[in-house]
């Protein structure tokens, strides 16, 4: 594996805990103004400085992102159907690669949909990106797209995820399950839980903790932070979690602390810094 594409990796799955917190906010490119992400600038910055890498479009990053930051960005290249569209699966890749590098992006996202009628078309999309991103030295994560049809078990998952690894990713994004041990044990490249739709908090946080004990490096959580009514104090928690090794009784702890000390601070629409006092046990905090 090349100096590059190893540093834009270790950029993503910290090094020295092998562990990866990302915010995602992609979501637009198929739900449009989804809720709570309707305004993307005010979402991310305060959120920013929690999070390992962001993951997101490319009209989100020039248009809502700090050119200053030192936050990797995984940039989502797939899409070309929406939430009103017939099919979902119907995707092609829609950012070139030379807008990748213009955008100084960190990783390529894409998603496949093994199962689904455009199965073909995905996989062999993944296998083209993963060839001109290697050229580049650019890291590909693959995200195991479900469809109603399709379910979430440890069978379905270690499947897509198995294919999306032999197409050559880097690393796969996916879902949660029982027998997760199975999906894990099944892939030979590192995978990211991703967070799925919005959960009360403790029951995201179990499922952070579930994921890391089950052997994921970390989670790709959007709707279960900026839909919380504090986000400022979930993705802490959820750093909390993934860096800190926490327990859910601790991170949940911490979320309601954080509630109470500064709840307006908590808002998206804040971007004042926190000044929260230091306590026992406090989480790794990313100082970037």
């Amino acid at each position: 594996m090349d100096w590059g594409l190893q540093n834009r990796l270790s950029q993503i799955i910290k090094p020295q805990n092998n562990r990866a917190l990302m915010l995602a906010v992609d979501h637009g490119y198929f739900l449009g103004p989804t809720e709570n992400l309707e305004n993307p600038k005010k979402v991310i910055a305060p959120l920013l400085k929690y999070c390992d890498s962001l993951m997101l479009t490319r009209g989100v990053q020039r248009t809502s992102v700090p050119t200053s930051t030192n936050v990797p960005m995984v940039l989502r290249v797939s899409g070309g159907s929406s939430i009103i569209g017939e099919d979902l699966s119907q995707e092609e890749i829609t950012v070139s690669i030379k807008d990748a590098i213009r955008l100084n992006a960190s990783a390529l996202a894409m998603s496949i949909f093994v199962g689904s009628k455009y199965e073909h078309q995905t996989i062999v999309n993944l296998g083209k990106l993963v060839n001109e991103a290697e050229e580049y030295g650019i890291p590909v994560l693959a995200v195991t797209a479900v469809g109603k049809e399709l379910g979430k078990d440890a069978r379905y998952l270690s499947l897509a995820c198995r294919i999306a690894a032999e197409q050559g990713a880097h690393i796969v994004k996916t879902y949660y399950c029982d027998n997760f041990e199975k999906v894990i044990q099944s892939c030979p490249v590192p995978i990211i839980v991703a967070g799925g739709k919005k959960i009360p908090e403790r029951d995201a946080l179990q499922l952070a903790y579930n994921a890391i004990k089950g052997g994921a490096v970390g989670v790709d959580m959007g709707r279960n932070i900026w839909q919380s009514e504090n986000p400022v104090a979930m993705i802490r928690s959820v750093r909390y979690v993934v860096h800190g090794n926490a327990t859910v009784d601790q991170a949940f702890k911490l979320y309601q602390t954080i509630c109470n000390e500064k709840p307006q601070q908590n808002k998206p629409q804040q971007n004042k810094p926190q000044q929260n006092k230091p306590q026992q046990n406090k989480p790794i905090e990313n100082k970037k």
